[in-house]
């Protein structure tokens, strides 16, 4: 765990924290949902969660907002124990939600949607959202797009101005112009104070944005890093093009991990010293070679395996 992660954790303003897990726990019938999991979210941050298909992700998000009870342990969402379904109702009219799978009345227009929420939360920023999303308001739901669908959504979890917003695969289904655009929008939500838990198995897009990832695998935590330090953390994606065809006993060593060897090419991830590195290829005649950061979806299978594929859910 990275020393930045570490302070946060032991910080005595800990309790400041917007969403705080504590052994959060949640069993059906055999099966652990969540196990345990323990983390926090602070103020002015934008926190990834990943995890392939039933990993626990949306399980964690049921909790957070109340919609079913932990087995054991607890979580504090904006200072409100979720246990306490009174004091939890009072803070979540300060909680933007943007679920994975829509629920609005496919009947209602876009507008009659918005003007509903706006009956329950507010809808102080619904004008400046509309200037960056636009759902045809005029039409009923039932005639959206997958991507229409998900603008009206993004704009109902934000038009209240809310200090906390989860999101559950914000992007699905908006064309990469819209994709840009949200990412640009959560990055000054975020600069302007608020927090963002985002869950995404779009992990290009959480290493762009976020700044802290927690990564869970059957239903337990098995990562939480800042982004940089676990990019560092993971080695370098390196490419190396010999001269003459690559001999396996000379040329791999014990840091190399995920090797493609193909004839005078070689590529791999290295998890030892750069400088090692250096010395070990200036032993080789090398025509071509390019050292990278790995990224995220690189990372993640390492802690699944080389076979597994990240999922939403």
């Amino acid at each position: 765990m990275s020393t930045q992660t570490e302070t946060r954790e032991t910080d005595p303003d800990h309790d400041a924290a917007t969403i705080r897990l504590d052994n959060l726990t949640k069993r059906y019938g055999e099966v652990m949902a969540n196990d345990a999991v323990s983390f926090t979210v602070e103020p002015g941050e934008i926190f990834g969660y990943l995890g392939p298909n039933g990993a626990g992700k949306t399980t964690t998000i049921r909790l957070l907002l109340g919609l079913i009870k932990p087995t054991s342990g607890t979580a504090e969402v904006l200072g409100a124990d979720i246990r306490n379904r009174r004091a939890l109702t009072e803070v979540k009219a300060n909680i933007g939600y943007l679920p994975d799978t829509l629920g609005f009345e496919e009947r209602l227009t876009g507008r009659q949607v918005l003007d509903y929420f706006a009956r329950m939360r507010g809808d102080e920023r619904r004008d400046e959202l509309l200037e960056l999303f636009h759902p045809p308001l005029e039409k009923p739901v039932e005639t959206y797009s997958h991507g229409n669908k998900r603008m009206l959504g993004i704009v109902q979890a934000f038009m209240h101005d809310p200090d906390l917003a989860i999101l559950d695969e914000p992007t699905s289904g908006l064309d990469p112009l819209k994709q840009d655009r949200m990412h640009a929008f959560l990055e000054k939500e975020r600069d302007a104070g608020k927090t963002i838990f985002f869950s995404s198995h779009v992990l290009s897009e959480v290493q762009r944005v976020c700044d802290r990832v927690g990564i869970i695998r059957e239903g337990g935590l098995v990562a939480l890093e800042d982004i940089d330090t676990l990019l560092e953390r993971s080695g370098k994606r390196v490419w190396v093009h010999l001269a003459e065809p690559v001999d396996e006993t000379r040329f791999v060593t014990d840091d190399m991990i995920d090797l493609d060897i193909v004839d005078s090419a070689v590529q791999f991830t290295y998890t030892g010293e750069y400088n090692a590195l250096i010395d070990h290829l200036g032993e080789f005649d090398i025509a071509n070679v390019e050292i990278t950061d790995p990224q995220l979806d690189e990372i993640f299978k390492h802690y699944y395996g080389g076979s597994a594929q990240p999922e939403g859910g």
